[in-house]
């Protein structure tokens, strides 16, 4: 046993003992554990596999940045795979499990991976598999799936819940280490709403490793501002527009028994006025044969685990260091009672050193010796070479600035020859940079950093003058001496841990033209792994600058992209999950359909009533057929309050539908309506409704129940965009108002038993549209004489509060005309009788002309979008598919929607496809099925006999084409 647990220190409760286990071995542990102290409390140094080679991997760092230490935890449906154990808060009954491994973690069979490493190099599988051809989906692909990721996801269903959130505030303060507490107290003190936020379970950052006393004042002092909210287990994840950020707070991952009625994790979108980036810094690692060894860890985490949790990293230790940090880690090892042999200072001028352990300046470690454990360490000073035993040891090359979140927006770092580091982007409005995440790294400087910047934040604001907590210190700490590798070392020198990118690699990438920081990245997979190369990236673009001959700074990084660390998809999802996976919508007259007997579809997000069974009804069709039957003999009421409702205003506003629309708008008089086609640029049909003018700079537009948030999407970004001098803008009032068609050849005479105003043909013609009085001037609604279902109809919409007492005094005036409810599916049918095409018809392939709306096309006006595009040679052609009508030759026969037309005696092959059936239906009033379809040449065809084949099901019918309007092709009830 190497790591072991001190008798006294560290910041654990050793009062409680914590049961655990690991590869079904039970362990011990205690409160203020990780999985990994746990683990290396209990000797336990070789905790995973490394992805390629399957190498034995042991716990490299104590933070998120962990690529080694990796594990599933959990069973049945809480099992996750993958998690850091860095970051796993001990608590009793966990149960975690080591990855990529078979059969054991001691022995791995695919180790042998290793001994075929030099055939394995960067750029493999880009060489490898590329012949035979015949062998990527039978060989290759199978054997590449098998093998690829690390742990396995379990297919049981979570039980637990997650949930989203939103928060504001002046001041965000992202991370809780000296700079990020000096912070959060001087804003708090100042009085701002104050967010701090840092993904460890307990808040302190470095402090957690000194002496506690100034810790300890500052929490007090922090917990006592009721201003000041802080939030430990929180990782924030990204940088948005608007000063937006995301984060994600692990509130159970630390219990042993969720509680069912909180979250298991929240996500949450922060919204600050100010935020401060107090992200700290995170140590590199050298790169040096065998530095991938169990047993060899950064010195800082060693640190971290000593001073936190009093793990002794094992017997003998060696620290290999560029810089001062490696001194602090000896220093505490040895206060701590734990020997340290040597320190091995690349630097010819080390830090003055008063401890027992040896300093070799000018020295490095060029080997780890060992397989599963460090046994010792090979040091180079000069031209001379000695090993020594050792089984621990620590490394320190050096420390990166955290500054991921702050190129999230697309700002590149910068390199920094004094620190030897890349820093964050010049001033971002919105985020201030402070302590170690702007390069300081003593803790007065980062104290006196971060109550500086929050002063600068408040002010920036309108705080005016604020007292900072810490008075600002001169940093005086020096940078580390960049070392990219260590020559002359003879085992593998690994960059990226966990996909075994070495130093070879990166060199092949280079000679093979794969140099660019980019480039390398992919070709060799360095930074692709779930740490996403934070602690491999800065040692790879270095070790190109080196073979490329410039400095970092030409190299430059990779982009960085949110997430900062993984993020499981239940937090993503939230709630939506099962039966809210995603939210319903219920019209306004939903409560009155369903009282009517409705049998609701799900339509979008929306529930629709469908149609409405009676008694002795068996069947569907028998009661779409007998309400569509109710319709034209006497009347109907329908729910079509989905459709999408948007208000549109301005002096310009009918302008603006001019250049939308195809059709003209401009000239369109108030009190009337106007159907209107909608043009994507290309020419093709984006959506079609209904337009009416309620005054000079009113209009009220319907659309698709589907694409209503599309269309205000186009319309906003055209406003905003294309024609930003328009004076236009919109509201949706899809759910404000209740919109109910009546229709019907008694439909007038129903309506005119509530409606005050004169809606006789004269009075109210076709297409007309305007505010009406309702019940005695008791109500004001919107009346519409339009129809989609070819007869006598009107569309009353009222606010939306009133849509149900309205549907029912609306049924209860029609009762002794014989008015019944009817469903979608009945609207169908009647549309497709007369002739209307929905979004069945609009494919997003079609023009106007395709579906017999060339006329529509205005020639007056001088541009709409879609114009220019709508002269293009292949939308000119006349085979194009056009609408037309299908009807059986026999029929008693039926054909369905998506069948293919084929002319009569051509073989059933899709090289004869002629076209296919958009929609179908049976038409009661006929007594035969019918159909709209795309058709080659389709309105030239008309009284052709073809063929509708249905190749799914092996149907053939004979059919003839026709016209698609199959009821009242006159429109004689429409303007009844």
């Amino acid at each position: 046993m190497s790591s072991y647990r001190l008798s006294s220190g560290g910041l654990i409760d050793r009062s409680k003992t914590i049961a655990f286990s690991f590869d079904g071995k039970g362990l011990t542990g205690h409160p203020g554990d990780t999985l990994a102290s746990a683990l290396l409390a209990n000797g336990i140094q070789l905790v995973g596999r490394s992805f390629k080679y399957h190498r034995p991997r042991g716990i490299l760092t104590a933070g998120a940045a962990e690529p080694n230490a990796l594990v599933t935890t959990g069973m049945g449906g809480r099992t996750e795979a993958n998690s850091r154990a860095t970051m796993i808060e001990l608590h009793d009954g966990l149960i975690a499990r080591s990855q990529n491994r078979w059969p054991s973690l001691a022995f791995d069979f695919g180790a042998v991976n290793g001994l075929l490493s030099p055939f394995l190099s960067a750029g493999f599988y880009y060489k490898t598999f590329m012949w035979p051809a015949a062998f990527w989906e039978k060989v290759y692909e199978p054997l590449i799936r098998k093998a690829a990721g690390l742990g396995k996801a379990s297919y049981e269903a979570d039980p637990d819940s997650y949930e989203k959130c939103w928060a504001h505030c002046d001041l965000l303060v992202i991370g809780a280490g000296p700079a990020g507490l000096a912070a959060a107290l001087t804003a708090g003190r100042a009085g701002a709403r104050v967010l701090l936020a840092d993904e460890g379970f307990a808040l302190g950052g470095s402090l957690l490793l000194e002496d506690g006393s100034t810790l300890d004042s500052i929490l007090n002092e922090l917990a006592g501002l009721p201003n000041v909210q802080c939030l430990a287990r929180t990782t924030v994840i990204g940088w948005y527009d608007d000063n937006v950020f995301g984060a994600v707070e692990r509130v159970q991952k630390h219990v042993a028994m969720p509680n069912p009625r909180q979250p298991i994790e929240r996500l949450w979108r922060i919204i600050a006025k100010q935020a401060i980036l107090a992200t700290g810094a995170e140590e590199r690692p050298i790169v040096f044969g065998g530095n991938d060894i169990p047993g060899v860890m950064m010195a800082g985490a060693m640190r971290s685990y000593l001073n936190r949790q009093a793990i002794a990293p094992g017997k003998r230790t060696v620290v290999f260091t560029t810089n001062n940090s490696g001194y602090r880690t000896a220093a505490d090892l040895e206060a701590a009672g734990v020997e340290v042999f040597a320190i091995v200072d690349t630097r010819a001028d080390g830090e003055q050193w008063n401890g027992n352990a040896r300093v070799l300046p000018g020295a490095c470690i060029i080997d780890a010796i060992g397989t599963k454990q460090v046994r010792g360490v090979s040091i180079a000073s000069g031209s001379v070479t000695k090993k020594i035993d050792a089984d621990a040891l620590a490394m320190s090359g050096g420390w990166s600035p955290i500054i991921h979140l702050a190129c999230h927006r697309g700002a590149k770092p910068i390199w920094s020859e004094r620190h030897a580091a890349f820093l964050a982007p010049e001033r971002q409005d919105g985020l201030l940079i402070a302590g170690s995440a702007a390069a300081l790294a003593s803790t007065n400087s980062c104290l006196g950093d971060g109550a500086l910047k929050a002063a600068e934040a408040l002010k920036a604001i309108g705080f005016g003058k604020v007292e900072p907590a810490f008075a600002s210190t001169e940093e005086t700490s020096a940078a580390a001496a960049p070392l990219w590798h260590v020559k002359g070392g003879e085992g593998k020198a690994f960059i990226d841990y966990q996909n075994d990118v070495h130093l070879k690699d990166l060199g092949l990438a280079v000679r093979e033209g794969y140099g660019d920081v980019e480039l390398a990245k992919r070709y060799t997979t360095n930074g692709m792994a779930t740490d996403q190369g934070k602690l491999s990236n800065i040692n790879a673009i270095g070790l190109l600058a080196e073979a490329r001959r410039v400095s970092p700074a030409e190299v430059g990084t990779t982009t960085f992209r949110p997430f900062y660390t993984p993020v499981s998809f239940g937090a993503l999802t939230g709630t939506s999950r099962a039966k809210h996976f995603q939210p319903v919508r219920k019209s306004p007259l939903h409560e009155w359909a369903k009282k009517n007997g409705a049998v609701f579809v799900e339509t979008g997000l929306w529930y629709r009533s469908s149609w409405f069974p009676r008694d002795g009804e068996k069947t569907w069709r028998e009661s779409v057929d007998r309400e569509v039957l109710n319709v034209r003999k006497n009347a109907g009421i329908c729910d079509v309050s989905t459709l999408g409702k948007i208000e549109i205003f301005g002096k310009d506003a009918a302008t603006f539908l001019d250049r939308v629309y195809c059709n003209g708008f401009a000239k369109l008089p108030v009190g009337k309506a106007r159907y209107g086609i909608m043009l994507r640029e290309d020419g093709m049909i984006y959506d079609d409704g209904t337009t009416s003018r309620l005054s000079e700079d009113h209009f009220f537009m319907t659309t698709t129940t589907a694409l209503a948030a599309g269309v205000l999407t186009h319309l906003e970004f055209c406003a905003q965009t294309l024609w930003p001098e328009l004076d236009v803008y919109f509201a949706s009032s899809t759910d404000q108002w209740a919109q109910m068609a009546v229709a019907g050849p008694r439909s007038r005479v129903i309506l005119s038993e509530i409606v005050d105003e004169d809606i006789s043909d004269t009075a109210f013609p076709f297409m007309s549209a305007r505010s009406v009085s309702l019940f005695g001037g008791t109500l004001t609604g919107r009346l519409f004489r339009i129809s989609f279902s070819g007869e006598l109809a009107y569309e009353l919409g009222v606010p939306a509060a009133y849509g149900e007492f309205v549907a029912d005094a609306i049924m209860q005036a029609g009762q002794k005309h014989e008015i019944s409810a009817y469903g979608t599916e009945a609207l169908g049918v009647m549309r497709i009788e007369k002739g209307h095409v929905t979004h069945a018809e609009i494919n997003g392939t079609v023009t106007p002309a395709d579906l017999g709306f060339a006329r529509m096309i205005s020639t007056t006006k001088p541009d709409f979008i879609g114009k220019a595009m709508l002269r293009r040679e292949g939308l000119q052609v006349a085979d194009r598919p056009r609408l037309v009508g299908v009807k059986p030759v026999n029929p008693a026969t039926s054909f369905r929607t998506g069948a293919h037309i084929l002319a009569e005696g051509a073989a059933a092959t899709l090289e004869n496809d002629q076209g296919y059936v958009t929609s179908s239906a049976f038409s009661p009033s006929l007594g035969h099925t019918i159909g709209l379809a795309l058709v080659k040449r389709g309105p030239e065809r008309i009284g052709e006999t073809v063929i509708v084949w249905n190749g799914l099901r092996s149907e053939f019918t004979e059919a003839v084409l026709c016209n698609p309007v199959f009821i009242d092709p006159e429109n004689e009830k429409l303007h009844a």
